[in-house]
């Protein structure tokens, strides 16, 4: 059990990181490619602006100053180099000029094309700049990707010009950072599964601990209580061989009954151990249902019930004979108990490919909620209309008939539908 717990432990842990995880993630590599697409939406703009080129920073090549200084005039010698304006300035470096590759071509208002400029890029010839801009134009666009290429509709006076900016780098530098990012959440976690793997059992432990304590007790104090009430009983035989006696009787059927109780609580702590004593041979489920079916059969007759049946024969498999013909005792008597007069109470056994299906429905005296229904498992659980000592249970029954099924691998489903309720048993071959 508490093996379990530690797993679903460290299984919700674990979900919680990786879904905060997942959302820093997914923010920071969002973030930083809507920035990286922003930086080329600018440069296509400002491309944009100056019909496909760069802004010419003021002076042409025949303008610019001599570099050897003692070619200047001798006025000019002395006096700071001129100021060129820089209308790139604001994208992170002034040699951003030579650093973009991108290409244009210019398409008539005739849809013919009028300027193809690819001085600027090597990888793209002018075929396919005209291939790629024919493309765009046609489906209307204004911006998007062609390849690893992103790309901008202008309109000018003498057509449309589709400018093309190569996004290669940054898209490399973008997927790097995707890369690493994921590599390092890996191992961050991998290693905060490694922590809560090892503080889980610290965490785990004194809650086990504390349980076992429990059981321990349970145990111990059945065995210790077995004794007196083997004495009280055997006094009130004594009492009752001298005549009729209606305080020794009533005192006799209250010691059974709690004997019955300490006898069914040591089983259930028996049964939840973490390694519970099952005997498994292949047993006939088929023939321990029916004979158990045939052993009630008089009791529903008597409380005026009807009990139907549809068991599939041949059903073999490795079970603890003994344990499960309990746990078909239960489920029998616990719907002969908390049914009302008359009520019908049917049990089916089916066989597949896991293993086989041992199903209860019966009628009830009021509709059972869900939440009701999931505690129907927990020791001394009632329910407050139905489920009360009157009917003579003990409220383990079913605690009982659960740690077996666990204890055989087995999945127990309780499902109330209206004023039925069925509870059904999946027991797999092993």
């Amino acid at each position: 059990m508490f093996k379990k717990l530690r797993i679903r432990f460290i299984t919700i842990a674990m979900l919680s990181v990786l879904l905060v995880l997942g959302a820093i993630m997914a923010a920071i590599n969002i973030t930083n490619y809507k920035s990286t697409m922003r930086t080329a939406d600018k440069i296509l703009e400002l491309l944009a602006m100056n019909e496909g080129k760069f802004p010419i920073g003021g002076m042409n090549d025949q303008e610019m100053p001599p570099r050897d200084m003692s070619e200047m005039p001798s006025d000019m010698q002395n006096s700071e180099p001129p100021v060129m304006p820089n209308d790139t300035a604001g994208f992170g470096s002034p040699e951003l000029e030579y650093e973009t590759r991108f290409f244009s071509v210019l398409i008539a208002e005739d849809g013919s094309i009028s300027d193809v400029d690819t001085g600027m890029i090597a990888a793209v010839d002018e075929d396919t700049a005209k291939e790629y801009a024919l493309e765009i134009y046609e489906n209307g666009k204004v911006h998007g990707f062609k390849s690893v290429y992103r790309y901008l509709r202008s309109e000018e006076d003498t057509g449309t010009r589709i400018i093309f900016y190569d996004c290669t780098r940054d898209l490399n530098s973008y997927k790097t950072f995707l890369g690493i990012s994921l590599v390092m959440s890996a191992a961050g976690l991998a290693i905060v599964f490694v922590l809560i793997f090892f503080a889980s059992g610290k965490i785990v432990e004194p809650i086990a601990a504390s349980y076992e304590k429990q059981k321990r007790f349970i145990t111990d104090a059945g065995h210790e209580i077995k004794t007196p009430l083997a004495i009280i009983n055997a006094d009130c035989d004594v009492i009752l061989s001298d005549g009729e006696n209606t305080w020794a009787e009533d005192i006799k059927a209250q010691t059974k009954r709690l004997t019955e109780l300490t006898q069914n609580l040591i089983y259930l702590a028996k049964m939840e151990e973490g390694s519970p004593s099952i005997n498994l041979t292949e047993t006939d489920l088929s023939k321990i249902t029916e004979e158990t079916c045939d052993s009630f059969a008089s009791m529903f007759i008597t409380n005026n019930k009807t009990l139907t049946r549809d068991i599939e024969g041949g059903i073999k498999l490795h079970l603890d004979a003994k344990a499960i013909t309990e746990v078909v005792v239960i489920l029998l008597d616990n719907a002969l108990k908390y049914s009302p007069e008359k009520g019908a109470t049917s049990i089916s056994l089916k066989s597949n490919k896991k293993g086989a299906i041992l199903s209860v429905t019966n009628d009830t005296v009021n509709p059972m909620s869900k939440e009701d229904a999931m505690h129907l498992t927990d020791r001394f659980y009632r329910t407050d209309k139905s489920r009360n000592s009157s009917t003579g249970g003990y409220g383990i029954g079913l605690s009982i008939a659960h740690a077996v099924t666990a204890a055989h691998q087995g999945k127990i489903n309780i499902t109330p539908e209206g004023n039925t309720l069925t509870i059904s048993i999946l027991l797999p071959e092993r």
